[in-house]
């Protein structure tokens, strides 16, 4: 009986870690669409080796992944540690100045870019509510108090990562390499612009930008791996 609020209860936690995640995920995504992309067509411009291909796609996949993976648990774990200090330099602060958390308040709305005139308005509205004064003080020193959680970051990019990752590879796994290429080039393509979207609407930019900025940069590793490829096999080649 215990049990049923808890499973009824996991695709709302999913969908809302999901919608906290949702820049983690389309940076993940960006990263192994584009890095195989670009090591891809660098290997199968130069080998008619479907094994070949599929070892170096498979391979820069997973270690493209995992270390994604790490940088972003700790970097959210960095960012949560940096919050902590924050607070705890501000409690500090707010013991050795009980009576004035006015003064700090102001000058911490100085730094913030307000006026005099905008910062006396904000400490004249919360100077009387002491639980309100210091939240604002934390909020202003010390970020949301709701923090990101470092293994939850850590594990979509993974999946997100390895996943697109997988986009440009697949084709090679079903057709021979000259067709692989052609149909790989093209679903690639179509990824890249789902996540030009993606990227604009979380930041609130214009599509077409977006779009165009994310398919050259997917273009350019691709020229790229096939340029360095090339270059590699005319100067090491049999």
């Amino acid at each position: 009986m215990t049990r049923a609020p808890t499973i009824a209860a996991i695709p709302q936690r999913l969908y809302l870690s999901l919608l906290a995640s949702a820049g983690t995920i389309v940076f993940g995504m960006m990263d192994g669409t584009v890095s195989i992309f670009g090591l891809i067509f660098g290997v199968a411009a130069t080998t008619s080796s479907t094994a070949a291909v599929l070892v170096a796609g498979a391979s820069g996949a997973a270690a493209a992944a995992v270390s994604m993976m790490a940088g972003a648990y700790l970097d959210v774990e960095t960012s949560r540690d940096e919050m902590a200090a924050n607070r705890a330099r501000l409690q500090s602060e707010q013991a050795l100045h009980a009576a004035r958390d006015d003064v700090l308040l102001s000058n911490r709305l100085a730094a913030a870019g307000l006026t005099p005139e905008q910062s006396a308005r904000l400490v004249g509205a919360v100077q009387h509510d002491p639980d309100a004064l210091k939240g604002l003080l934390l909020a202003l020193q010390a970020g949301p108090q709701v923090s990101l959680n470092p293994w939850e970051q850590a594990l979509w990019m993974l999946l997100a990562d390895f996943l697109s990752a997988a986009v440009p590879i697949l084709p090679f796994v079903l057709l021979p390499i000259p067709q692989a290429r052609l149909v790989s080039a093209a679903v690639t393509i179509a990824l890249l612009v789902g996540l030009g979207v993606g990227r604009a609407r979380i930041a609130k930019r214009s599509v077409a930008r977006m779009v165009t900025e994310t398919v050259a940069i997917g273009i350019a590793a691709a020229l790229a791996g096939v340029a360095i490829g090339t270059l590699v096999e005319r100067g090491f080649g049999a």
